[in-house]
């Protein structure tokens, strides 16, 4: 009798065994098939961010239609989080911890991004920047590496090097070329460009520059006739802007409409808009914007990026887009590479990046910091021109018009 229990109860327990094993084989290929999701925290309001959505939709199809990575397809969701620390800190809790992404890739201001970074380690969850430009986001890698080394940023260069490429435009266009020696220099008050406008301010100087002027804005600034009168009063012949958040429309409103016989240019992020001319009416004619990227062969993704961009949305990209769709692909090759989603794996592929992107070739320094150079991502200074259409001015080896004044400049 002992003999048939015993052989039952070892029936019954290889059952178990195999329905266990079954199970916990179901659940290994259930998470190796369910979609891999990626979070997109990004300001949805400003074109910044609906640009930042549309090339993260392309680059999933992409990876989608070649069958997904490592048997996974990719899908993602976003979160809004404007402008402001508060939100972005809710963005990043609600795409991490409610929505479970699996990777994030976003941010564009970097007060919000900063706010955010603590909150991101803690969630252990691999961070792809593609819009601040802070030198302080990547900073904390170096300081921190065990808590922060889940941060990347694949673009925009930091602020930093956009005040290194200013000054090489100031010194080797604005004086070299046009011979404008005598300079204004005037942005938004917020944390990037605290960061820049020191070191934008000495390199100018150290290449000849008589700096006339410099002056931070508040952000809310509506007008800015004050300010302008400013700078024509300094005797300045060029003006460098620097601004991103503040408004770009009225600032290039109220210098046309007052005729300041000032020529301005720099760093202008709404200015890079593809509908700025028209949504202002042609005012901002002669502006020079700095941008990464134009319908140009730079590598030989930008120019077939950017056709498939307008076949899905209405307007050219901004720069984010650009970073956007070259992170999903750099995530995506550093999973391949790794042979896994492992985070800790993933991380150590990230760092060896090597990728042919949308704006140039995109490498990470030892701060996970999208590095500059030949070759690499860099700036280009593009000016509007009659019609609304853009002329690459500098540098000279991708030169595509002549330089123009403003029209009541005009000899």
């Amino acid at each position: 009798m002992s003999h048939f229990f015993a052989l039952h109860r070892f029936r019954l327990m290889s059952a178990v065994c195999l329905l266990a094993g079954g199970l916990l084989h179901g659940q290994f290929v259930y998470a190796q098939n369910k979609p891999l999701r990626i979070g997109v925290p990004t300001s949805v309001q400003l074109q910044v961010g609906r640009d930042t959505l549309t090339a993260v939709k392309m680059a999933v199809d992409e990876i989608n239609k070649k069958g997904g990575v490592l048997g996974r397809k990719f899908e993602f969701v976003s979160a809004d989080e404007t402008e402001n620390p508060e939100t972005g800190i809710s963005a990043i809790k609600k795409l991490t911890a409610d929505e479970k992404v699996d990777v994030l890739i976003g941010g564009y201001t970097s007060g919000v991004t900063l706010a955010q970074l603590p909150h991101i380690s803690a969630a252990k969850t691999i961070y792809l920047g593609v819009g601040a430009a802070s030198p302080s986001i990547t900073n904390k890698v170096k300081q921190d590496y065990d808590n922060y080394k889940y941060i990347f940023r694949v673009g925009p260069v930091n602020a930093a090097h956009q005040a290194r490429a200013l000054v090489d435009f100031i010194s080797n266009f604005v004086i070299g070329e046009l011979g404008y020696k005598k300079i204004a220099i005037v942005g938004e008050n917020a944390k990037w460009v605290q960061d820049l406008v020191p070191i934008l301010s000495k390199g100018a100087k150290d290449v000849g520059a008589d700096v006339r002027l410099t002056e931070l804005f508040d952000t809310q600034t509506s007008d800015f006739s004050p300010l302008l009168a400013k700078v024509k009063s300094s005797g300045a012949q060029y003006m460098v802007v620097v601004l991103s958040h503040a408004s770009s429309d009225v600032f290039a409103k109220q210098w046309h409409d007052a005729q300041v016989p000032v020529p301005y240019g720099g760093i202008d992020v709404k200015s890079m808009d593809g509908d700025f001319f028209q949504r202002i009416g042609g005012k901002s004619i002669s502006e020079i914007a700095a941008n990464f990227a134009v319908r140009a062969p730079l590598t030989k993704k930008t120019i077939p990026f950017f056709d498939e961009f307008k076949k899905n949305s209405p307007n050219f990209p901004v720069y984010t887009a650009f970073f956007a769709y070259d992170a999903v692909f750099i995530y995506a090759d550093a999973v391949k590479r790794a042979g896994s989603f492992d985070t800790e794996k993933v991380i150590k592929e990230l760092e060896k990046t090597k990728h042919e992107g949308v704006a140039g070739e995109i490498t990470f320094d030892e701060m996970h910091d999208v590095q500059t150079g030949k070759g690499k991502v860099n700036f280009m200074f593009v000016q509007w021109q009659e019609k609304g259409e853009r002329a690459v001015i500098y540098p000279k080896e991708l030169r595509t018009g002549k330089f123009i004044l403003p029209p009541w400049m005009k000899k």
